[in-house]
């Protein structure tokens, strides 16, 4: 856990959490089951220097299908452009390969605003490669016809996890993502989360870095990889999970349920305080797009 202090707001009895950087990816945009609210929350209640989308935030994928566009979606995008306009946050948009539609348009550099498809994250320690990684992930290079069937498969177990997590919850127990376990197991027997790790960790020393940052697998993770620290920012499909730096230049893995603890926030209650802030703005707040 990080040793920094939260920001405490007296009137309301909850607080912000400080960073020097944060790095999310796999938010999905456009999938039902995309956990925009919870993300946003997140973003709004954690002040940073610089936020890292790192790949598949627009699930473009799902949007070609079928649509699944909400408001608690464009709600998002307003909240990353309050942290650069309001918070003054450097803005870095790495491409996936559910939003590969950047690839015409990339490198795009504003100010503070970058849309690319890899960025090099400096710290004390040492620089850090940070890329999406789908072009490592074996399923997706070497499997093509499992990665298609995927696709659409992973989509259908997150509707029987909707249902199984329904009856879960009327028995009193602890959601349970049976779409996560299904998927890692496919991963796992075919070696394709070892190899994975292992092909991040050598392009990370090719580039000079001590360690990689990446998205994709939808499984967080934050260990030595050999020589190389290996970080994954998890999803926010079902994980909900971030990758932060904080203020002394360590790493950390932040899931939502630890944020509410530490803001002082009751899960259950956060997710309707999340949906609360999806709300429109206010007439004094609409100068944000």
């Amino acid at each position: 856990m990080s040793a920094e202090d939260p920001i405490l707001n007296p009137a309301t009895g909850k607080s912000k959490l400080r960073f020097k950087t944060i790095f999310i990816s796999d938010v999905h945009l456009g999938m039902p089951d995309s956990k925009a609210a919870q993300a946003s929350h997140f973003l709004r209640n954690c002040l940073c220097e610089k936020l890292v989308l790192n790949g598949d935030i627009i699930d473009a994928w799902h949007l070609h299908r079928r649509g699944g566009w909400n408001k608690g979606h464009t709600n998002f995008i307003r909240t990353v452009l309050r942290k650069m306009e309001k918070e003054g946050a450097e803005i870095i948009y790495l491409r996936g390969n559910h939003d590969d539609v950047l690839d015409r348009f990339i490198p795009i550099h504003f100010e503070h605003f970058h849309i690319t498809d890899e960025h090099i994250h400096h710290t004390a320690a040492g620089s850090y490669l940070v890329v999406h990684g789908d072009g490592f992930d074996a399923v997706s290079t070497n499997h093509v016809w499992l990665a298609q069937i995927g696709g659409l498969g992973y989509n259908f177990l997150l509707r029987i996890n909707r249902f199984y997590n329904g009856y879960r919850r009327l028995r009193g127990k602890e959601p349970f993502s049976f779409s996560a376990w299904v998927k890692q197991k496919v991963k796992a027997t075919i070696g394709a989360v070892g190899k994975y790790e292992d092909q991040l960790q050598h392009l990370a020393q090719q580039r000079g870095c001590i360690g990689i940052i990446c998205g994709h697998i939808h499984k967080a993770d934050n260990k030595m990889v050999g020589s190389t620290h290996y970080l994954n920012s998890g999803d926010w499909v079902e994980s909900m999970t971030a990758i932060v730096e904080n203020l002394d230049g360590s790493f950390e893995i932040i899931g939502y349920p630890e944020f509410c603890e530490r803001t002082h926030r009751d899960p259950k209650g956060a997710v309707a305080e999340a949906e609360e802030e999806m709300q429109p703005p206010a007439s004094s707040d609409i100068a944000i797009p």
